[in-house]
């Protein structure tokens, strides 16, 4: 039996590390992920850095622990936002589409911090994986559904090439099976078309372009769906 005590210690454990990251996540709004500094963290909340360091052994174990709830975010967001498989590829695609964007403007830094620029000096452990595949599982169970139910074409496009076959072939194994190789490089294009655009709008790069970035975006995204479900 765990004693009160040993209960009250893990819920003061559970509260710190929580405000130990939301001080992170303050200053990588203010600074960015290369400036992140644990002992400016422990400054912040008033702690001397050494008990910080009982949390976090180092600054990139605070900056995968941020990464994985960022990555776990955004994938709970697109799980939630995808739906039944009879709701239609199209519709499907557009409200997870939107859902990502919503979460992406809404939380800006944490976006930056698992899509955008690498951390100088950093490099990710296998411990970020599977949170970061979670978004990227939505996205082709919307596909395989589709190629299960007919709505999506399997064929056409240009052929691929064979350098390519390899990846899509491991990509298939992994978490889309019975999806062709066409139809894999059309979800691929699709993806790298939604967050292509959440990109270029929260780092500026539609500043004096498009003035209605939804708009824009939701009709991209159209045309993507459009893309993915028949082919070019």
């Amino acid at each position: 039996m765990v004693s009160a005590g040993a209960t009250a210690r893990a819920r003061a454990r559970a509260e710190l590390t929580r405000e130990i990251k939301a001080e992170a996540r303050r200053q990588l709004g203010r600074s960015g992920a290369s400036e992140l500094s644990l002992r400016a963290v422990a400054r912040e909340l008033g702690m001397v850095s050494s008990a910080v360091y009982r949390y976090f052994a180092s600054r990139d174990e605070l900056l995968t622990a941020l990464i994985i709830d960022a990555y776990d975010a955004v994938g709970a967001t697109a799980e939630s936002a995808a739906g039944d498989e009879g709701d239609g590829v199209e519709a499907r695609w557009l409200r997870t589409a939107g859902a990502i964007r919503s979460w992406a403007v809404e939380h800006p830094h944490d976006y930056a911090l698992v899509y955008g620029s690498p951390v100088p000096g950093y490099e990710a452990p296998g411990d970020t994986v599977s949170a970061a595949m979670r978004v990227g599982v939505v996205a082709l169970g919307i596909v395989a559904d589709g190629v299960a139910a007919g709505e999506i074409w399997p064929g056409g496009g240009p052929p691929l090439p064979p350098a390519l076959q390899p990846d899509l072939a491991r990509l298939r194994d992994e978490v889309a099976p019975r999806v062709t190789d066409e139809v894999l490089a059309r979800a691929l294009y699709a993806w790298a078309q939604l967050f292509g655009m959440i990109s270029l709008e929260l780092f500026g790069h539609f500043h004096n372009v498009i003035d209605d970035y939804g708009a824009f975006f939701d009709h991209q995204m159209r045309r993507s769906a459009q893309v993915l479900v028949a082919g070019p």
